[in-house]
């Protein structure tokens, strides 16, 4: 399977749950990439799969996939029955906001007032926009979401 994604325009929320799963998901507008022939184009520089709600672009992608889905849930069982591994990591290894590679944040490194401190509790920074990432209530209700999808709920 394929871990270089593209989403298009209408996938922005399904691009983080794909990067909490660990793949390196692009999102269209991230990447100045609404136009269907920008995303073409970025797909094919970047070697890239496209996943796409847009049947229109999905035909005219080298590689795509396309989600006929609305809701992110619906979307992700979607990618589950084309057999897209969707289980979140030990760690993070990708900034859900921005896509950049996270880094550990040593116990002895402070870190912003939104973060608990790296002493208590391990804690990720996003080596391309700086964000702070921990497993928290947000960690756990992804891992819900995609347990679910396992049970068939």
């Amino acid at each position: 399977m394929r871990d270089r994604l593209l989403l298009d325009a209408m996938l922005g929320k399904l691009a983080t749950y794909l990067r909490m799963c660990g793949y390196d998901a692009a999102y269209a507008l991230d990447r100045d990439a609404e136009a269907d022939e920008d995303a073409l184009g970025l797909a094919v520089s970047e070697d890239r799969l496209l996943l796409t709600r847009d049947e229109r672009l999905a035909n005219r992608a080298p590689e795509s996939v396309l989600l006929t889905e609305r809701d992110v849930t619906d979307q992700l069982r979607e990618l589950a029955v084309a057999d897209f591994p969707l289980e979140l990591p030990a760690e993070p290894s990708r900034c859900s906001a921005c896509n950049g590679p996270v880094e550990r944040v040593e116990p002895s490194e402070r870190t912003p007032e939104y973060a608990p401190d790296a002493s208590d509790e391990r804690v990720w920074r996003c080596a391309d926009c700086g964000q702070h990432f921990w497993k928290g209530s947000h960690w756990d209700a992804v891992a819900a979401t995609l347990g679910d999808l396992e049970s068939g709920e």
